[in-house]
This record gives structure tokens, sequence and C-alpha cells, in this order.
């Protein structure tokens, strides 16, 4: 834990990276459930193509209606912790444009605030069935945070979203950058936020930083989330079938016995059930486990 320091920037954003509204959730609970400040809040018109991540009216708490606009936005602790890991949080909406001069404006941000580690938080969509646990990638392109954190180096290549564009700025600066990525059943993650996720990132979250990290209602709402959905699956014969074949994948894929060679041949006979070839991630993420 000492390897991310004891002032860890923790970000997560709308869109692209955030299937099943995981990622974004766990960082607006971390918000809602702690006292924050904002520090730094980018130009909205230097970032954000208002017709692919439209402005928002509102009402205030007077009735008087104005435009939110998207924003991206660092907030800090308002009360600075006396011991242990502070965590910092960067949350927003995916930016279309200027990717590097919006990284560099968050980075040069941390380097003046003395960040001392980054924490991406994602989520993907994956086949995986949601009556498992939900597994999360954590992984980072730092040697160091590998031996000290034991985590994986992905071998993805491919289109990226922001955070890995965030992730490999905050690292050139020389703040270790560390990434979480939750798997979220594809069946689901369109269609309704994953509660199940969210808890998921921040149980590895509290395991890596070792900070304190709330959890809020998510243990119930996770319990319940699982329930309506194995409800829905109860009246669909396929989806039944479907999910007991993910199931069986899931299950010899944690197998402590399993082989590389049993796993591939079960993942081989899982696609001919499907009918389906090989598929490859369409974001910044490791390849589907």
């Amino acid at each position: 834990m000492d390897a991310l320091g004891r002032r860890v920037l923790v970000t997560a954003f709308d869109g692209w990276n955030d299937a099943g509204e995981a990622a974004s959730a766990a960082v607006a609970l971390l918000r809602e459930q702690g006292e924050y400040e904002p520090v730094f809040t980018v130009d909205p018109e230097l970032y954000f193509d208002y017709q692919y991540t439209r402005p928002h009216m509102v009402s205030d708490g007077e009735g008087r209606r104005m435009l939110r606009w998207p924003d991206a936005t660092l907030y800090k602790p308002a009360r600075p912790a006396r011991a242990g890991t502070e965590l910092w949080l960067l949350t927003g909406a995916e930016p279309a444009r200027a990717w590097q001069a919006f990284a560099s404006e968050f980075v040069d941000v941390a380097l003046r605030e003395d960040i001392t580690g980054f924490v991406a938080l994602g989520s993907m969509m994956s086949d995986v069935p949601h009556t498992r646990p939900i597994s999360v990638f954590a992984g980072s392109e730092n040697e160091r945070l590998r031996d000290v954190l034991g985590l994986e180096r992905s071998t993805y290549e491919g289109p990226v979203g922001i955070l890995s564009a965030l992730a490999v700025a905050a690292d050139a600066a020389g703040i270790p950058a560390a990434t979480l990525w939750a798997s979220v059943p594809h069946y689901v993650a369109g269609h309704t936020p994953s509660p199940k996720a969210t808890l998921a990132l921040l149980d590895r979250l509290e395991d890596l930083t070792g900070a304190q990290v709330p959890r809020g209602d998510l243990a119930g709402e996770a319990a319940a989330w699982e329930a309506s959905i194995d409800a829905a699956a109860a009246d669909d014969e396929e989806m039944t079938e479907y999910i007991r074949q993910l199931e069986r994948t899931r299950d010899t894929w944690d197998s402590p016995e399993a082989s590389g060679d049993a796993i591939a041949q079960e993942f081989e006979r899982y696609l001919r059930r499907r009918g389906d070839g090989p598929t490859k991630p369409g974001r910044d993420e490791p390849p589907r486990r």
C-alpha cells in the first residue's frame, strides 16, 4: 500500500469506461459518504462536444432553471486525514477531444497537490454470469507497483478511453498509476446499474490503498440486483440456459486444478455453443477473462 503513498487520486468517468455505471457509481458513493470540496474543474468549452454530451436543464432549490454543463472535476477531502490514506476524487464525463491537454491539466494539479498515487476505476461488459462474484482486473504499467501490490500487466492492444490517457500521463509525471476493471455481465450492463460490480470495485480499492472505503447500502442493493435478474431469467428458458453455460465456463476458469489447455478447450466449446468466433474487448480493458 505504501507504493501508492498516502494521498491517492481515484478517478472514474461516465461513458465508454463505465459499463453498468459501476465505476462512476463507486466514486459517487465515495463523494456522498465523505466530505469533499472541489479543487479544479476544466473549461467545458475546450473538451466536450455538446452534441455528444449535452448540457441538462435543471432547477435549483429555489425553483430557478439553469443549464448544467458537462464537466470533469477534481475533489479533495474537506478535512485532511491525520493518519492513513487520503482518497482524492476525479470524476465527470469523458471528454470528446484534446485528451492530451485534458490529462496534462489534471496531472499538473495532481503534482501541485502532492498526489502520491493514481487509481483508475473502470467497468467493462464481459461474458460472465451475474450469479458469481464479480471479477476485478487489477493492473499497472508501473513495475514497482506490480511487484509490491501483486498487480498484473495487461496485454490488451486496441482502442482506449480517457482512463488510459490519464494513467499514462500520471505515470510519466512520476505518479504511480494502477487500474481496476470490473467485469459486468453483458446481458444486463446496458439496461441497469450494477451495484454488485460497484461493490467489487470498492472492495478492491480498499485492498489496494489501505483506506477505509464506505460501502453504503451496496450489499443489500447488490443482493436485490442479483435477485431481480434471477427472476427475469426464470421466465426465459433460453436466457436460463445461457447463464448456466456462463456459470460452467466461469467455474472451470476458477477451478484450482484447471490447466491452461482445459480452460482453452472449455472456452472453445462455449464459443461453438454460441455460434460465435473469438471476440475482442472494445475499450481500454484487459482481455476478457
